[in-house]
């Protein structure tokens, strides 16, 4: 039996469009329907992100940190921060050292008696603002050691951007999802797709779950009992 012999499968932007205006009993057809289903699409990005931890957006780096220096602001792209810690001896193949912190609340941060306070960052609050992510750190960093802060962050999701020929920023397993989730939101736009809506929904809904099932992480948990006391 012949196969392909390729495992390339993809769609561009416009592949997507067309397959998801189908299934809601249309056809694209105009430029504002191209525009419209584009719109839909960065608001379907934006809600799988507020759904929570997408592996395939996890990325990690590093920030140099100044004495005295509490607040410094990540790049926009950044959208939280999954794991942190501080390292020294950045760089040094005998030396380098990664010590875990401890992120805490806006409440437990501002219940700090003294911000100012400078010795080895232990522990982190990350301010979210509309422009970006800002982290504090305490105590402050001191000038007795070099430090820098080594984190892994979920990145934004690419906008869809203009050209049709354009890839959505997501692997191939969240492709039945994608197309799925903007089919429901393009019957919600259309009158004549509204009865399509609820099924069209459900649809979407199984898709990123089983899309969401497969993405997580395979490492083995291990739970140890002991301590309790009652």
């Amino acid at each position: 039996m012949a196969t392909s012999g390729t495992y390339t499968f993809d769609l561009d932007l416009a592949d997507v469009m067309e397959e998801a205006f189908e299934r809601a009993g249309r056809e694209l057809r105009s430029g504002y329907d191209y525009k419209t289903a584009r719109r839909s699409l960065n608001l379907l990005m934006l809600e799988w992100q507020n759904r929570g931890l997408n592996l395939w957006t996890v990325r990690n780096t590093t920030q140099a940190l100044t004495a005295g220096t509490t607040a410094y602001s990540l790049g926009a792209d950044v959208l939280d921060i999954v794991e942190a810690s501080i390292r020294t001896d950045s760089g040094s193949v005998t030396s380098q050292f990664d010590q875990s912190t401890t992120r805490i609340s806006v409440s437990d941060y501002s219940q700090l008696s003294n911000k100012l306070t400078q010795s080895k960052p232990l522990q982190f609050y990350v301010e979210k603002k509309p422009t970006g992510i800002t982290i504090h750190l305490w105590p402050s960093p001191d000038s007795q050691e070099t430090y820098t802060f080594a984190y892994y962050y979920m990145q934004r999701i690419e906008d869809a951007g203009n050209p049709a020929s354009n890839k959505m920023d997501v692997p191939a397993r969240f492709l039945p999802s994608l197309v799925s989730g903007l089919a429901y939101q393009l019957s919600m736009k259309f009158p004549e797709a509204g009865a399509r809506a609820q099924l069209l929904k459900a649809d979407y809904e199984e898709q990123f779950t089983i899309a969401a099932d497969s993405d997580r992480t395979k490492a083995s948990l291990f739970i140890s009992p002991g301590g309790y006391q009652f």
